[in-house]
């Protein structure tokens, strides 16, 4: 049995007058191999940020550490003058180093240096939204947030920063963090094999607020492709867009940006809003992550 929805549909930050399509664009493919230096097609890009905000994504998830300044300056080039409804989403909290190290630095002078850097970057005199990052991709370290949080709250009372967010956060941190600032959004690992996030996410979805997943794709035992393949061919599509279309309909308050250097899959991801699932094929593939 197959219920119809809308995933092609509007989601607005809690507090705020930013109204995003559910399907936005990542840029941390981008910059050059291992998110340093620039892209092996810089033309190449630009087109693929055009295209993007083309087919209707009006939010773009960047960092000034990716590449580092490439993505930001890529975005500038590609998009400036920007749309009205156009919403870049940044990150803070880390530095890289020469080596391409992924240096964590949320110390109050390193948040107000990463800031500015944003700013002057994206060619902008105030960020749509901030994401303070504390943990890495395996998870977060459930230290407490408060001393950074209320440096970007001071940056956003400055008007250099107009909402918050989280990334790389526990349930406890997440917690922690709405006793200091409204929250509007919570970016995370998850996806349809790595589902820690479960209770986060509906208690998100409750409250309003915007979960972001990042490595929405995941990666797949070889069962877990074939039911996940087994799945598309039944509906028509490709198994990666099957794997975005399974987050939207997961939740309303879930926002995808899978990113991408190519049009071509740029395309196919964003294709993901087209894709309809039954209760049993969305049951097949909850129950995929025990496979």
């Amino acid at each position: 049995m197959s219920t119809v929805r809308n995933l092609n549909s509007d989601f607005t930050l809690p507090g705020t007058t930013l109204t995003l399509k559910r399907m936005g664009y990542g840029t941390m493919q981008l910059p050059g191999p291992h998110v340093m230096g620039p892209p092996l097609d810089r033309d190449n890009a630009l087109a693929v940020l055009r295209e993007a905000v083309l087919l209707g994504a009006n939010h773009i998830d960047t960092a000034e550490f990716y590449g580092p300044h490439v993505s930001n300056e890529l975005i500038y080039e590609a998009l400036s003058p920007y749309n009205d409804d156009l919403v870049i989403i940044t990150k803070v909290g880390v530095e890289r180093g020469n080596d391409g190290s992924w240096n964590f630095d949320c110390s109050k002078a390193g948040l107000i240096k990463q800031v500015n850097e944003n700013l002057t970057s994206l060619g902008v005199d105030t960020l749509d939204v901030v994401n303070l990052r504390l943990g890495n991709a395996e998870g977060a370290d459930n230290r407490s947030l408060a001393e950074p949080l209320n440096t970007l709250v001071e940056l956003q009372k400055q008007g250099l920063i107009n909402h918050i967010g989280l990334s790389c956060v526990s349930s406890a941190q997440y917690d922690e963090a709405v006793t200091i600032a409204n929250i509007v959004c919570v970016q995370n690992q998850y996806n349809l094999i790595y589902r820690h996030d479960d209770e986060l996410i509906d208690r998100l979805a409750k409250e309003g607020v915007a979960y972001v997943p990042f490595f929405p794709l995941g990666g797949f035992s070889p069962l877990q492709s074939s039911i996940l393949s087994d799945v598309a061919n039944e509906v028509g599509a490709t198994a990666k867009q099957v794997a975005l279309a399974w987050l939207l309909h997961r939740s309303p308050n879930i926002l995808v940006i899978a990113g991408t250097s190519s049009i071509e899959h740029l395309h196919e991801n964003l294709g993901s809003m087209n894709v309809q699932l039954s209760s049993e094929q969305l049951m097949k593939l909850n129950n995929i992550a025990d496979k």
